[in-house]
């Protein structure tokens, strides 16, 4: 049987609720589309296990789970979270040297991130350290262990941190979007937008409508950068330059080399036997 939106008519929609897709979520109010969608905001790790199960229509997928089920989805054309360099939010925090690395503390709100942050321990620096997963608390986590993988708001506090204190910093921060571009020349996109297949072919009219909204809402707060960095400065712990340089440095795009960059990550992770191989991306019609 074909999915259905909700009993209102309006698609349910993820949204994450990371700085990272706060430009995403300003637009959206702002162009009053929030009306038209049942939105859910949650983590990562959630919204990917909503959509997959078929309680989300339509929303962001660690590109990991995408990959692992990519059979079941379409992608939204030009819509994405990555880089083509520093990410900023995607980090290695280190308490010792980095050759020194024995264990690292996995956070457990990421995947794309995790298997990103193994790929480069084992086959980029060359290491073979015992991991565990925690909720992604640093300082809890290097008491655990010798280094931390981290995403999002508690990543970019990282990096925030390490760049304020300078030399006198104790810990050691590796930006994982740019030792990907420097392994392998690419950007890295860590999520993608995706619809449900079924959701897709039954209502492609919807799907285009959600993805306008998307991409324009999106366009509009990015051409106002500063307004929205400093509106969203009010609540948390960064000031307004970091957040606008924040949301400058993000790769929101899904063009050819971000395309390329997402099936080069296939291409390593079918490898590893961390997810099945990737053919073609599918895109919905929009």
């Amino acid at each position: 049987m074909p999915e259905q939106p909700t009993r209102q008519g309006r698609p349910r929609v993820g949204h994450i609720q990371f700085l990272n897709c706060l430009p995403l979520y300003w637009g959206l109010v702002h162009s009053g589309a929030l009306l038209d969608l049942e939105l859910t905001k949650d983590s990562p790790d959630r919204l990917n296990e909503a959509l997959i199960a078929g309680d989300l229509d339509i929303g962001p997928i660690s590109l990991v789970e995408y990959l692992r089920h990519a059979d079941e989805l379409a992608v939204l054309p030009d819509l994405a979270v990555g880089s083509d360099g520093p990410v900023l939010s995607v980090v290695v925090t280190s308490a010792v040297p980095f050759e020194q690395i024995r264990t690292v503390a996995l956070g457990s709100t990421s995947r794309t991130s995790v298997l990103l942050a193994r790929m480069l321990f084992e086959q980029r620096w060359g290491l073979r350290p015992d991991y565990v997963t925690m909720p992604p608390e640093i300082p809890l986590m290097l008491r655990e262990a010798d280094a931390a993988v981290t995403i999002g708001d508690v990543a970019l506090r990282a990096t925030y941190d390490a760049e304020r204190a300078g030399d006198g910093h104790p810990l050691r921060i590796a930006d994982l979007g740019s030792e990907w571009r420097e392994w392998t020349g690419l950007p890295m996109v860590f999520a993608v937008w995706a619809a449900r297949r079924s959701f897709a072919a039954a209502h492609p009219g919807v799907v285009k409508e959600v993805h306008g909204a998307f991409r324009s809402s999106l366009d509009a707060a990015l051409r106002e950068v500063d307004e929205v960095a400093r509106r969203a400065a009010r609540f948390e712990v960064f000031d307004p330059a970091t957040l606008a340089r924040y949301f400058r440095t993000l790769d929101f795009r899904l063009g050819p080399r971000q395309q390329a960059g997402i099936l080069e990550f296939a291409r390593r992770a079918a490898a590893r036997g961390d997810a099945p191989p990737l053919g073609e991306i599918v895109f919905a019609a929009v």
